[in-house]
């Protein structure tokens, strides 16, 4: 009996490789969620219930006004990502309404449900299918949006890392001259990708598909969008925090781009548990009750309200769509 051909051992070899690497991301993700929410359970296992209601409810109307300006103002800022990836992958125009309302109920329902490769694409084919744009073009525009954001997190958490070493100790538990050298080396990994993608064009291929990695200017705008919108994100949280906290902002921005990375790290729909718990850590100087009361308060605002929205707008927007087709439907019989 024949031997197995040299390219059919070493491509059955790649696929062995690549489905343990899948597992252990999954085993991993699933340790971490674990880990997490047994640290979340413990923690307010220790908490008074009836300080966390009565921390709750003593956020003004006026913290809760400026935290819903921010949400508006950062969910804006997210419609920018669209916009931005639509110039490297639509060859035709698509008009600022649509790419809003795709990229708004996007973020909303990928920032709730998580996983938003799937669920952040499933949603923008849903809209920009409607104007031609392929299956292809729009899986790149999700990937293009996710580096923005990406660039975003990394550029803001290096700079505050370097700018405040010793006040993001209180959450690192490093030394100052340690979160330095840390956000030094992030920041030196963001100018390499721009060097790397300002010498030539850059794409990255994966099983027969391509992904064109935005231009140099595209990329810059990018970083200054992304950095800016994670710090508005932040300023949803901060605005929440109780009055008269001290915490530094630059020590809140710190803890928040950690709990949002290793949220994401667990796959959990957004990123619950592990984000709470991560804060509680983070934030020792401010009472734990008032805190999760104000975290709670984070994700009424930033998570539940735009999500009902998006299914809403998603809803008016299909109902108008088979409206619109039925109308063309009977005016054809006619």
């Amino acid at each position: 009996m024949d031997s197995p051909a040299p390219d059919a051992l070493s491509a059955s070899r790649a696929f062995r490789r690549k489905r343990l690497f899948h597992r252990i991301g999954i085993a991993a993700s699933a340790i971490l969620f674990a880990v997490s929410v047994g640290v979340l359970i413990y923690i307010i296992g220790q908490l008074n219930i009836e300080e966390v209601k009565a921390a709750y409810t003593r956020t003004s109307w006026r913290q809760i006004a400026m935290a819903l300006g921010l949400v508006a103002l950062s969910y804006l800022m997210l419609t920018g990502y669209d916009a931005l990836a639509l110039r490297e992958v639509a060859k035709q125009h698509v008009r600022y309404s649509l790419t809003a309302l795709a990229s708004f109920t996007s973020f909303a329902v990928s920032f709730t449900l998580g996983f938003p490769l799937l669920t952040a694409a499933t949603v923008r084919y849903w809209i920009y299918a409607s104007v031609g744009l392929g299956a292809g073009a729009i899986a790149s525009l999700t990937l293009i949006a996710g580096i923005t954001f990406w660039l975003g997190m990394s550029i803001v958490l290096g700079t505050v890392m370097v700018w405040q070493s010793a006040a993001t100790g209180i959450f690192t538990r490093l030394p100052a001259e340690m979160n330095f050298y840390i956000g030094a080396g992030v920041l030196a990994a963001i100018g390499c990708y721009i060097l790397w993608i300002a010498v030539k064009p850059r794409a990255l291929t994966v099983q027969g598909w391509t992904l064109r990695l935005p231009r140099f200017s595209v990329s810059l705008a990018q970083m200054a969008l992304g950095a800016m919108d994670v710090c508005v994100a932040c300023g949803v949280f901060y605005v929440l925090l109780p009055e008269g906290h001290g915490v530094p902002f630059a020590t809140v921005i710190a803890a928040y781009v950690f709990a949002n990375l290793l949220g994401i790290a667990s796959h959990a729909p957004g990123g619950i548990g592990v984000f709470e718990a991560t804060i509680l850590i983070a934030l020792p100087g401010i009472p734990r009750e008032a805190l999760l009361g104000s975290v709670l308060l984070y994700r009424c605002c930033y998570y539940l309200l735009p999500f009902i929205a998006a299914i809403w707008l998603l809803g008016l927007r299909e109902i108008w769509l088979r409206s619109r087709r039925l109308k063309t439907e009977i005016g054809g019989d006619l």
